[in-house]
């Protein structure tokens, strides 16, 4: 049993000042078959100290069905036997480029823009989650035997509102449910973020990437006293789709975690190791500048960061300029890397022998359909990932006009008395060729990600403002959702047959014989866009616009001989196009 208190200076551990050497790294981003080499990877490059965010929305898809949050309590176990302390960030909003900031979308659409306030219904469903991951986390901290030192109290709140009494409230609540240990803040090292995110006698802590002596003077004019951390010092960043993939100069980086420690000061590198958005989790920016108000960047799935451990967790140049920076500040010599785990043996081919049309995948794992006078949102439906089916009849006779898809997010592939008429997405919405009438016309419209930060954060997914013939509405909508964790059950009910030679969409099945199972990546080149699992595991989203251009595979998915591949191609393939490969990471 410990103590962990913050001093006047200082950041006390049974009275006796410590600095934290933290790294950031998320559990659910990494398969559980390799915290034990990621926590050891932060041992060697000189950290002392792993933080992890919660995502709610992970944990509980539905109003109090949980899932799988023991998961929070096994990794804290792994890392207090890594001989790592932790900090605790559980949200409820975590932004992390992660859906929806973390927020259950089922929140989000009964609340609105009072989803990070002191609203009743929202503190209402933050004391049952609370109540729930808790058990988690009380008994694993410091002073009772565990590795948990401090718990942050929302994040990042001053970027997004001034609602300090909702900060109090979740305060009161963290207490109330047993954390002991110090609670702190963290916002941008500036005076609006700072006085909007910040508690009276909570410590507060700055998030930058450079000029940590300017940040920290911020940080003083509003906190003479308390030790000063950057709890999150961003050492990369993360890409979106259809951008370029962001890297930093790792001597650059290891100069600017040089100067933050030479203030004297602790410090959280985001991310030490970044990981994976497997599952189709990964969130989306808004452009725009400083209001984010424009154009939906989806970020990818690769949550890589430009770390200085890789998404292979592989030590990278960053690695090693940061490790010797950090050796000075360590009382005693580096551990070793541990040994890096296996990887694939052998490059492997795909055999694809079945495929089912994305109606057929439908109507085996879809939802109920719905008959409605205007769209409902993704929300509406229950859908979290996936997409939802728009049918909808053209009265005719009538001339043909245009079809828009008012207030569409994010992107719709349409298709007119059963011929493929285009592809919509929110900055052009409407048909390139008009439609007469009479007709029917279907719409798949994917969500690629809900916003995880700024003030567009919980907006709902689908065709939100009706569907337009010239400009008269559309009534009589058929709606049915595919949610991504209707996959999680498996996909025997779908009706496979031989797959099609002319590259249509779909739900693809096949084969991957492994010779030396180990960590891997999933080629596919003849594939646009959608999802795809092996052995159920879903690896996430793929789509050929890029940057990304595989998908991480982690070793323990695989098994030696016959794996399964399921690969949901929402948009085309190429004819005859080349088949899905296993490479080795």
């Amino acid at each position: 049993m410990s103590e962990f208190t913050v001093g006047e200076s200082d950041f006390l551990l049974d009275g006796r000042p410590v600095r934290l050497l933290s790294g950031a790294l998320h559990y659910f981003r990494v398969h559980e078959a390799q915290w034990r080499h990621r926590l050891a990877m932060l041992r060697a490059m000189g950290l002392n100290c792993v933080e992890t965010y919660v995502p709610w929305n992970l944990h509980e898809p539905r109003p109090g069905a949980f899932r799988d949050v023991r998961a929070v309590g096994r990794f804290l176990d792994a890392v207090r036997e890594a001989g790592l302390w932790a900090i605790v960030r559980p949200g409820p909003y975590i932004c992390a480029e992660w859906e929806n900031g973390g927020l259950p979308a089922w929140l989000t659409h009964e609340v609105g823009t009072r989803a990070r306030t002191r609203d009743e219904r929202c503190l209402r469903a933050v004391h049952s989650w609370f109540g729930r991951l808790l058990r988690e986390v009380v008994p694993r901290q410091i002073d009772r035997g565990g590795p948990v030192l401090m718990v942050q109290v929302e994040n990042e709140y001053g970027s997004y509102g001034s609602d300090t009494g909702q900060l109090t409230a979740l305060a009161e609540l963290l207490r109330a449910e047993g954390v002991t240990v110090p609670l702190f803040t963290s916002d941008g090292p500036e005076d609006h973020m700072l006085t909007g995110g910040s508690l009276p006698g909570v410590l507060a802590t700055v998030n930058f990437g450079s000029h940590a002596r300017v940040a920290f003077d911020t940080l003083r004019r509003h906190r003479p006293a308390g030790p000063l951390m950057c709890m999150e010092f961003w050492c990369g960043w993360f890409d979106h789709w259809a951008g370029e993939h962001v890297v930093r100069d790792p001597a650059e980086a290891a100069e600017a975690l040089r100067e933050i420690l030479d203030s004297g000061a602790s410090v959280n590198l985001y991310m030490a190791h970044g990981g994976t958005s497997f599952g189709g989790w990964a969130g989306a920016n808004r452009g725009g500048g400083a209001l984010h108000e424009g154009p939906l960047e989806p970020d990818v799935t690769s949550y890589d960061y430009d770390a200085p451990i890789d998404e292979q967790g592989r030590p990278t140049e960053k690695f090693w300029r940061f490790r010797e920076v950090l050796a000075g500040h360590c009382s005693v010599p580096l551990p070793e890397l541990p040994p890096h785990p296996p990887v694939l043996d052998t490059p492997v081919e795909a055999a694809l022998t079945a495929w089912a049309p994305l109606a057929d995948v439908l109507e085996a794992l879809g939802g109920e359909e719905t008959v409605t006078p205007m769209p409902p949102s993704f929300e509406e439906l229950g859908i979290t990932r996936g997409l939802v089916r728009y049918a909808v009849e053209v009265p005719g006779p009538r001339q043909p006009y245009p079809l828009t898809a008012r207030g569409l997010r994010d992107l719709a592939v349409v298709y007119v008395d059963g011929a493929r008429a285009g592809v919509l997405t929110e900055e052009e919405p409407e048909l390139k060729e008009p439609v007469a009438g009479p007709a029917r016309v279907e719409l798949w419209v994917e969500s690629l990600g809900r916003v995880n930060y700024g003030p567009r954060l919980g907006e709902a997914k689908g065709v939100t403002g009706g569907l337009l013939h010239e400009r008269q509405y559309l009534h009589g909508i058929r709606a049915r959702g595919l949610d991504l964790d209707a996959f999680e059950a498996g996909v025997d009910a779908v009706p496979f047959g031989a797959p099609p030679g002319e590259g249509t969409p779909g739900l693809y099945r096949g084969t991957l014989m492994v010779r030396g199972a180990g960590d891997a990546r999933l080629e596919l080149p003849g594939c646009t866009r959608g999802f795809v699992w092996i052995n159920g595991f879903g690896l996430g989203r793929y789509w050929s616009v890029g940057p990304q251009r595989s998908l991480y595979v982690p070793g323990p998915v695989l098994r030696e001989g016959e794996n399964e591949l399921w690969v949901l191609e929402l948009q085309e393939t190429a004819p005859d196009g080349p088949a899905p490969r296993l490479l080795p990471a």
